[in-house]
């Protein structure tokens, strides 16, 4: 085959190939509930064009329009899409075929739909044979750029040959799971599809900390034997977004390391499979409903890959949890299981079971928001209902364009006005002010040379409005018994607040939740083991003693949160919360730790939820009593009973996700703070958080239904430093990436697939 050798790059226009006319169908598969073909276009062009992202391209379908029907969908207010867009990428299996009737098609797999259905583009009879098969060359040169990241003059026939799809026309019906047990065991039954484990997955230690060096753990000291389950092996391919089955019968064994370190094997009765060290990085997901364990396997040079194990039965999945969830709490903990309370070790393994919440919890919250149906459908129900678009040129929302703020440095923090609609961006020694539009922020001055009032330059490690957004109190990284004033409307710190000589501060947030839009002086702090009230009118010293709870040992705090009601909810790096009603007496609730540091913390302003943001997950936390003497009382005024804990939510990425992620940009999963919108009077709706270049949302009535699927994402080209939601709304997300900032509308969001993963949105600029 004669294959196009043109630099894709060479010409400035963004479209590189183009079948002027022809019809789209989408097939759908045997399995689907519609199971019909259906015409999407009935006249369209099929347009192969560059993104600004380097080698990556787009194949774009366009409805074309007759004389006048155009101003006619739009006077009509036409909701139907008129462009479809897909990543051009080995994913689609794009391909192209002549039917018995003699016309040529172009087919590739509609990635977001049912498994099984397939994108149809018929040729009109007029196309030029030329014409066809360069738009068909160039497809397969935009999927070797993808894949290689270099241009494609240099590859060979043959190179570009392992993007000709060879399967069937129709793709067949492709269940999540691929495996030879009968549905009756927890898995649909399928023929079986087996494919050799890449060359990378070898059972050697991944890259994760504290990893040993040695090849298996054999050669290190197994101090003991946890336990040990059978199970089917299956790996995630990314290509079909199923799970192939590897082995039939493997044995999964948890080991003692010794030092706090277990490793997980996994071996058949010919070779090993996998082998680690067990860490909160392989993302566990437990489902009992298909009896399965999902987890991620990092190879040497950190490529991830996502694992399945199917087991025979409920018992079997319970008892190899239990084993592996030990051993991940006491690594995390440093110390025995055994010691943890038998209501500590339910709240860890309760977690992870990926259990929706009581049913009187969901009547509830259904109840609450009957009348706000609309709210929630604008990110959620209706994304999923809609097929997906991505527009590389879209001026709105796919941007940031507030290149303006200028300076040394990087972007690394945000406050978002309460009482006035202005945001903050800390980048270096400078601070940003940035106007909150209906759509965007509009840049409207620097603050220069932040310093203290004795003329010492510093950047500030954190940042929070105060007083009707009058003042921003600032904190010096390399003065942890300080605390800095600045009166915004001079652009100058007027003040420093000695806060305690002995009380180094951790953290501080507002004495109630929505406090700084009042005139109230006092705020509230923390340092490594208490907790106390700052006020600035105080002469010497700022700590007010009457309010200052410190405990004897070091708790290791590292966050605090208040309600509305003046609630206070302190998380540790040791993984526990404590829930209090005012400062200066102990704690009313202490949640169980599941061992990961929690990194920060949000509440709903009525203090029914806890959002604690840990590394890998996030985890949402009812705070009401359930039954007994205090139902219907919240956790910060009462104590829950011994058997009536809260049990939380864990909000994590699926493995498959997490490992197309960390396969695109190289990174591990980080989470950065989680937030709930904010509003006075406005109920949480939604949940925003980012890792990496990627901005994460979370439907909170989707996560409560026990939806699986109840986020989308938005990637960015660079990563995101700060996130949050514009006051008063969970309509649009205010963004900051290391160099730039702006706001973006959460219906932009988009559930995740693989081409949703992989396509950057434009940086304004580039």
């Amino acid at each position: 085959m004669n294959f196009l050798k043109k630099v894709l790059g060479s010409s400035p226009k963004p479209e590189i190939a183009m079948i002027p006319s022809g019809r789209l169908y989408l097939a759908r598969s045997q399995i689907s509930v519609k199971g019909y073909s259906e015409c999407i276009f009935k006249d369209a062009v099929a347009v192969i064009r560059r993104t600004t992202t380097e080698y990556h391209y787009q194949l774009v379908i366009q409805r074309a329009f007759e004389e006048g029907e155009e101003q006619l969908e739009d006077d009509e207010e036409d909701e139907a899409f008129d462009e479809y867009t897909f990543l051009m990428d080995e994913a689609l299996a794009f391909r192209k075929f002549t039917s018995e009737e003699g016309s040529v098609i172009f087919a590739w797999k509609e990635l977001s739909g049912d498994p099984g259905d397939i994108f149809e583009f018929v040729c009109d009879e007029s196309t030029d044979s030329g014409a066809i098969n360069s738009f068909f060359n160039v497809a397969l040169q935009c999927q070797y750029e993808r894949k290689y990241g270099k241009p494609s003059s240099s590859a060979t026939d043959a190179d570009l040959e392992q993007f000709i799809f060879t399967g069937a026309t129709q793709s067949p019906p492709s269940p999540q799971v691929v495996s030879r047990r009968s549905s009756a065991g927890g898995v649909p039954a399928t023929p079986e599809k087996k494919r050799e484990a890449p060359a990378a997955v070898k059972t050697e230690p991944p890259a994760t900390p504290g990893a040993p060096t040695h090849s298996m753990p054999a050669e290190l000291a197994v101090k003991s034997i946890f336990g040990s389950e059978k199970a089917e092996l299956h790996i995630f391919d990314a290509t079909s977004g199923v799970f192939m089955i590897q082995a039939d019968e493997v044995t999964a064994t948890v080991k003692d390391l010794g030092s706090w370190k277990y490793w997980l094997d996994i071996e058949d009765a010919s070779k090993g499979w996998l082998g680690f060290v067990i860490s909160p990085d392989i993302n566990p997901v437990f489902n009992y409903e298909q009896l399965c364990f999902i987890f991620n396997y990092y190879s040497n040079d950190g490529t991830a890959s996502s694992w399945l194990l199917h087991f025979a039965n409920a018992d079997a999945l319970e008892h190899f949890q239990e084993i592996l969830m030990r051993a991940l709490w006491e690594t995390l903990n440093q110390q025995s299981w055994i010691k943890a309370t038998e209501d500590e070790r339910d709240y860890v393994l309760d977690a992870f079971n990926n259990m929706a919440l009581d049913d009187t919890i969901m009547e509830d919250q259904e109840d609450e928001d009957e009348e706000d149906e609309d709210e929630f459908t604008d990110a959620g129900e209706q994304i999923r209902n809609e097929p997906e678009r991505y527009d590389a040129d879209e001026e709105y929302d796919d941007e940031l364009g507030n290149q303006n703020f200028k300076g040394e440095g990087k972007n690394s923090q945000l406050a978002v006005g309460y009482k006035h609609d202005r945001t903050f961006v800390v980048r270096g020694n400078k601070l940003g002010v940035f106007k909150n539009t209906a759509n965007n922020l509009e840049f409207s001055t620097t603050i220069d040379n932040l310093k203290t009032p004795n003329g010492k330059v510093f950047s500030p490690s954190k940042v929070m409005l105060h007083k009707e957004d009058s003042t921003m109190i600032l904190q010096n990284p390399n003065d942890k018994h300080s605390l800095f004033s600045m009166d915004l409307e001079y652009g100058k710190i007027v003040d420093e607040w000695k806060i305690h000589e002995d009380v180094p501060i951790t953290s501080f947030t507002p004495s109630k939740k929505y406090s700084q839009m009042t005139s109230e002086p006092t705020f509230v702090g923390i340092s490594d083991n208490s907790l106390f009230r700052v006020d600035p009118r105080l002469a010497g010293q700022k700590l007010v003693d009457s309010e200052n709870q410190t405990y004897a040992t070091k708790s290791a705090f590292t966050s605090i949160a208040t309600t509305e009601n003046g609630y206070l909810a302190i998380a540790s790096a040791k993984g526990d919360i404590r829930l209090y009603d005012r400062l200066g007496i102990r704690a009313k609730t202490q949640i169980p730790a599941l061992g990961e540091p929690i990194i920060g913390l949000d509440t709903s302003a009525d203090g029914h939820w806890i959002l604690a943001t840990c590394k890998t997950y996030l985890l949402l936390i009812d705070t009401t009593i359930k039954d007994g003497k205090y139902a219907g009382q919240l956790g910060f005024q009462r104590s829950f009973g011994k058997d009536n804990k809260p049990r939380p939510k864990c909000l994590q990425l699926s493995p498959e996700h997490v490992a197309q992620m960390q396969a695109e940009t190289k990174q591990p999963l980080s989470f950065t703070q989680g937030h709930f919108n904010t509003g006075l009077n406005a109920k949480e709706t939604t949940i925003v958080s980012s890792s990496g270049p990627y901005v994460i949302t979370w439907n909170l009535r989707q996560v409560l239904r026990g939806d699986k699927s109840s986020y989308t994402i938005k990637r960015y080209s660079d990563r995101v430093t700060a996130d949050n939601f514009k006051f008063g709304s969970d309509k649009n997300v205010i963004v900051a990436l290391p160099d730039d900032v702006g706001m973006v509308s959460k219906k932009t969001f988009r559930k995740p697939t693989r081409e949703s993963i992989a396509t950057p949105v434009r940086i304004y600029g580039e």
